[in-house]
């Protein structure tokens, strides 16, 4: 497969590159962004290619009049969009972060920072994280594993984290597939959900629970919105393959490979989620344009997710971030327009088209 990168970005990547021959320690968060700007690491398929909208010949409305505002953690957002967690706890990550941040303000969209324990672990890395600076009223949201529970991070950790950033919430990924194949790795998934409960009951700001690449049932969704999670992100089978990244790292690209397509596709796992009450959904994973937010909006999404077609991007200036978000706004402004809806509320009502496969 051939990457796709303009000369800033490849230098970028290049500047993420292991040095020398012998790696005292390796950083783990360069490797993942450097890995994750190949086209390589995403998944060969594209699920929303599976549904399609009925045109509407007369839609019977003013493009001008069409509203895609919606409320997310008591804020209000132009667009329905969150740029997912991404990266830091490396120096690349804070100029990344910093024009994540810059472009999620300008636009008025929510933002996710990249996992956060290297910053329990070095605090002197939490400035890269650190983005309330540049992005002043929009939603950010915290980030750490909920595997971390298990080894040693408790409420108090969890405030830090919050506090680092003055996020709105805090999201706890789940990520057992990445955890089984990352050379570092860490298995002790046992009794976590309890240790979320405890979280959830002491922590000041909602917490938010998504999966990173491999989707999220209705079942697991019904288990977590029983102890007072009320936002899940899907961060299904689509995008981004986290498999391939932590065998490229681990030098086993085979088992890479036969896990490649592990998980709930992105499509699905909102279906199922949507169907669980009283949670917000986030339909992340494999989304790449206006047309597909509009699609996850349909299914049952109540926000779209979206990190790669940003990080490339993000590697050159907050201009260009911007450049991309209000392209995918305008896209779903284009598909609601040809669809004859107003606003997100009217979205959410159509049906999609499942075409034969």
């Amino acid at each position: 497969m051939i990457e796709r990168h303009s000369h800033e970005t490849m230098t970028a990547v290049e500047e993420l590159e292991p040095q020398g021959s012998v790696e005292v320690e390796r950083d783990r968060k360069a490797e993942h962004i450097r890995l994750a700007l190949s086209d390589q690491m995403q998944l060969d398929a594209h699920f929303f290619d599976r549904y399609g909208f009925e045109h509407n010949a007369l839609p019977e409305i003013d493009f001008a009049d069409i509203d895609t505002s919606i409320e997310f953690l008591g804020k209000r957002l132009e667009a329905p969009l969150l740029v997912s967690c991404m990266t830091g706890g490396t120096p690349a990550a804070a100029q990344i972060n910093r024009n994540l941040a810059e472009a999620a303000e300008r636009t008025g969209v929510a933002l996710g920072v990249g996992s956060q324990r290297k910053a329990l672990d070095d605090p002197e890395t939490a400035a890269t994280f650190e983005v309330r600076s540049v992005a002043p009223t929009v939603p950010l949201l915290a980030n750490l594993g909920a595997v971390q529970l298990n080894y040693g991070c408790g409420i108090e950790e969890c405030r830090r984290v919050v506090d680092m950033i003055a996020a709105d919430a805090l999201v706890f990924h789940l990520n057992p597939l990445q955890e089984a194949i990352q050379p570092e790795g860490q298995r002790n998934f046992a009794s976590l959900l309890p240790k979320i409960a405890e979280i959830v009951r002491l922590l000041d700001v909602p917490v938010i629970a998504k999966e990173i690449g491999c989707g999220m049932s209705r079942q697991v969704g019904e288990q977590l919105a029983r102890i007072g999670v009320r936002i899940l992100d899907t961060a299904g089978l689509g995008g981004t393959s986290w498999a391939r990244i932590e065998a490229r790292r681990a030098g086993d690209v085979e088992i890479g490979e036969l896990f490649a397509d592990w998980g709930i596709s992105t499509p699905e796992s909102i279906r199922q989620l949507a169907t669980v009450p009283g949670v917000t959904v986030i339909g992340s994973g494999g989304l790449r344009n206006g047309i597909d937010a509009a699609k996850a909006l349909a299914l049952g999404a109540d926000m779209a997710g979206m990190a790669y077609p940003f990080l490339a991007a993000a590697t050159q200036s907050a201009d260009e971030v911007e450049r991309k978000l209000r392209r995918v706004i305008e896209e779903l402004e284009i598909c609601m327009f040809c669809l004859g809806v107003r606003n997100l509320s009217e979205l959410g009502r159509l049906e999609l088209r499942e075409k034969p496969i």
